[in-house]
This record gives C-alpha cells, sequence and structure tokens, in this order.
C-alpha cells in the first residue's frame, strides 16, 4: 500500500499541444479576474444586507457592474509617486504581490486528471499542469507575495507604511508555520504532495471528515494569509490610517486590492482540492449519479465549493469585530502552531499504524482529534475565565490627578477620577405633567399645587 500511495501517475500532463495550453492558461486567469469581480459584489451586497442596508444597486443590473466601475475608475485616477520614495521598488511592489496569486491556480485540478473531456477535438485533462511537488509550489508562491507587500511599505519612504507593511509580514509568516503543518497532514494521509493524486485519494471519505482539525487550522491560518477580518491588522485604518498601501493610488492601489481578492479565491481553492474533495460532486448527488464526477460537471461542484467558501469569508467580515495584534500573534504562535504540530505527529502515528494493518487507526484519529479540540476548548475557557476573574476583582483606588502633566490625560486601568463637585440645587424641581393626572403622584403634585394658590 505504501508503495502504491508514493508513485503518481501524472503522465496525462505535458502532452498538450502548445495552444491548448495558452487556452488553459487563459481560463485559468479569466477565472479568478470574473471570480474576483463577482466576489467584490458579492461582499458588498451580502454585508448590506447583514446591515439592513441596500448596497450598489447603480451600476448594471442589481448592481452586478459595480466592482468593474471600480476598477475603472482607478485606472483613470491620478497615479501619483511619492517624491521621497525609491521608485523602482515602489512601481514593482504591488506586481510583486498580484503576479505569485496567479500562479498557484496552475495547479489546481478542476477536473479528474484523465481525458475527460474535448477542446476543439483535442482530448485532454481539466488542469492546466500537475507537479509530484505540487503542493510545496503553491506554499512557495504564496510565500513571494509577502515580499511585495514589506516592499511596498518600505519603499513609501513613510513611517506608517513600514509599520503596516512590517507587522504585515510577521502575520503571514506566523500564520503560514501552521498552514504548512495542516499541508503535511495531508500528505502523510493521502501519501503525495501532487493535487489530483490529493483529490483521488478522497474517493471514498473527504479529508474534512479524516482531519478535522487540520481544516479548522487552515481555515483559521487561511483568514491570517489573506489579511482578512477579523485579521486585517495591516488595513486596519485606526491606527496606521491604511497599511502598507497608504502612499499608494491609481492602479497600484487597485493591484493590492486585486491580489488580495485573487488570493482569497486561491486558498479557497486550495482548501477545497485538499479537504472538500476537490471536483467530486457532494455525497448525496454521487451516490444516485454515476455522470455527476465525468465531464463537464465536476467544473460545477468545484466552483460551487468555492463559492461557499469565498461566503464564508464575507460572512466573517459582517460578523466578527477586528482582534487586536497581541491576540492575533498570540492565536499564532501559542494556539495554532502547537495544536497542528502535536495533531501532525497523531497522524503520522496512525499512518504508520495503518500501514501495519493495525483495524483501531480510524478510531484512534477521531479519538485524538476530540481530545484535541477539548484541549482547545479547555484553553479558551480558561482565557475567558482569566479575564472575567480580572474584571471582577475590585481595583483599588489609586491617586489620579488628570491636570498632572498641563492638560487633561484619560485614566489608566486601576485609576479613578476623583469626583466632580456639583452644586446643589436651590430647590427641588416639580415634576410637570399635561393633561389630566394619571397616577397618585399626580394626584398629589396637583393638589400641593391648588392648595398653593
Amino acid at each position: 500500500m505504501t508503495a502504491y500511495l508514493a508513485v503518481e501517475d501524472l503522465s496525462m500532463f505535458g502532452r498538450d499541444p502548445w495552444w491548448l495550453v495558452v487556452i488553459k492558461a487563459v481560463f485559468c486567469f479569466a477565472f479568478l479576474m470574473v471570480t474576483v469581480l463577482f466576489s467584490i459584489v458579492w461582499e458588498r451586497k451580502v454585508v448590506a444586507w447583514m446591515q439592513l442596508r441596500i448596497g450598489p444597486n447603480r451600476h448594471g443590473p442589481w448592481g452586478m457592474l459595480q466592482s468593474l466601475a471600480d476598477g475603472i475608475k482607478l485606472m483613470l485616477k491620478e497615479d501619483v509617486i511619492v517624491k521621497r520614495a525609491d521608485k523602482v521598488v515602489y512601481i514593482l511592489a504591488p506586481i510583486v504581490a498580484a503576479i505569485p496569486a496567479f500562479m498557484a491556480i496552475a495547479v489546481i485540478p478542476f477536473g479528474p486528471a484523465g481525458n475527460e473531456i474535448s477542446i476543439f477535438g483535442q482530448r485532454t485533462t481539466m488542469q492546466l499542469t500537475d507537479l509530484p511537488i505540487a503542493m510545496l509550489y503553491i506554499l512557495a508562491v504564496a510565500s513571494v507575495g509577502i515580499y511585495g507587500i514589506v516592499l511596498a511599505g518600505w519603499s513609501s519612504g513613510s513611517t506608517y507604511p513600514l509599520l503596516g507593511g512590517l507587522r504585515s509580514c510577521a502575520q503571514m509568516i506566523s500564520y503560514e508555520i501552521a498552514m504548512g503543518a495542516a499541508f503535511a497532514s495531508v500528505f502523510l494521509y493521502s501519501g503525495s504532495m501532487s493535487t489530483s493524486a490529493i483529490v483521488e485519494a478522497q474517493q471514498d471519505r473527504w479529508f474534512v471528515i479524516l482531519l478535522p482539525v487540520s481544516f479548522l487550522i487552515y481555515i483559521v491560518t487561511m483568514v491570517g494569509e489573506t489579511n482578512r477580518a477579523p485579521f486585517d491588522m495591516p488595513e486596519s485604518e485606526g491606527d496606521l490610517v491604511g497599511g502598507f498601501n497608504t502612499e499608494y493610488s491609481s492602479i497600484k492601489f487597485a493591484m493590492f486590492m486585486l491580489a488580495e481578492y485573487v488570493n482569497m479565491v486561491t486558498v479557497s481553492a486550495v482548501s477545497v482540492t485538499l479537504f472538500l474533495g476537490g471536483w467530486r460532486a457532494p455525497w448525496p448527488i454521487s451516490t444516485f449519479w454515476e455522470g455527476a464526477n465525468h465531464g463537464w460537471w465536476p467544473m460545477l461542484w468545484f466552483v460551487v465549493k468555492v463559492q461557499l467558501l469565498l461566503f464564508f469569508f464575507i460572512w466573517l467580515r459582517g460578523t466578527l469585530p477586528r482582534v487586536r495584534y497581541d491576540q492575533l500573534m498570540k492565536l499564532g504562535w501559542k494556539v495554532l502552531i502547537p495544536v497542528s504540530v502535536v495533531w501532525l505527529m497523531l497522524v503520522a502515528t496512525v499512518r504508520t499504524l495503518r500501514n501495519e494493518n493495525y483495524d483501531f487507526s480510524e478510531i484512534a484519529l477521531y479519538v485524538g482529534g476530540a481530545v484535541l479540540v477539548l484541549l482547545l476548548l479547555s484553553f479558551v475557557a480558561d482565557m475567558f475565565r482569566d479575564r472575567k476573574e480580572v474584571q471582577d476583582k475590585p481595583a483599588e483606588p489609586a491617586a489620579f490627578d488628570p491636570m498632572a502633566g498641563g492638560f487633561p490625560v484619560p485614566p489608566l486601568p486601576g485609576q479613578t477620577l476623583p469626583p466632580v463637585p456639583r452644586r446643589r440645587p436651590r430647590r427641588e424641581r416639580e415634576l410637570i405633567v399635561s393633561g389630566g393626572s394619571d397616577t397618585d403622584s399626580d394626584g398629589s403634585s396637583s393638589g400641593k399645587e391648588a392648595s398653593d394658590g
């Protein structure tokens, strides 16, 4: 079994004529661009629906051309180059950020690795290409995109973009470690790093069922990797004005925005490929329809799964508030990385037991997953319990002078403002009621006024 899983059959790839390779490459580019244009409008529509607003409804039917209009407007705006910027790096940074986002889709399978479809009479696979180390290729090109963000903050010649680029780099590197560990679990269980082979290994059962902890870790890390809410620290307007892209305008700013949304589509496609069966039809459909996983139908199931994960991104943005940066880094280094490493060791142990033909391997996997989930829940409960104890603890009054520095300052935690002296009123105020008296108090007050008169 081990020898069978270690060898991938990639003989179907690399045989296409040059014109068919060009058509596939153009399709991958067009798929990303159209999905991004739709995702921007969909995000604004869904968030508006969640906030009881209307959303875009001017450009095109139901406002569906709003993102296209925004892109044209950005391209026609004045292109400003900062005087103190390093012009070469300043111009190359958005290109470095955008191009790697498009490259990862080259190894994502849209259908089976066989002669399932015919394009102009040529039988071919529904995938541009595949590699024995396709997932390492995805990790490599995803890591290159970090350089674009860092160089954008540095080349601007301004302080706040530099800070935004540095902490964006720290965030993305921190979450890539846990993401790599989640990938390794899939490699161990599928016995391959080829994307088409990983999808083939999910014929009987999707890896989201066999590796639930890896799926949850990857879901969190892909949100942090794409700088999306609630982990959109590099673009927090309140403390960094706009983050690493503050000094950019026109088409260069549009390329940063494009890279963010293309990365959303890419990580969603990777998640579908690794954990959600890839192009395979969902469970109820695949049981009674044999042709659901053949022909052009697999592309439909793949697109539907990607759109569901994009909706998850939008739902998070419209639901959760932004976390603090220390909470973000604590989650990455103290929670996700230890849990992913322990889970990886467990998966490796179970995989070894399965190769030795032990029957309780799946049971051990389920039990281990449940134990890790309980540990994670206990960690979260302890964190909230400690926070509640700190809040419930009575604060000792501390001497505090808000005017000590010559101007009013707010109190620190544990300090209290001195009481504000207020002048007592000269007489008690009376309740003035319009209309007849409805209560006893109203009647007594009106009787008192009559007696005074």
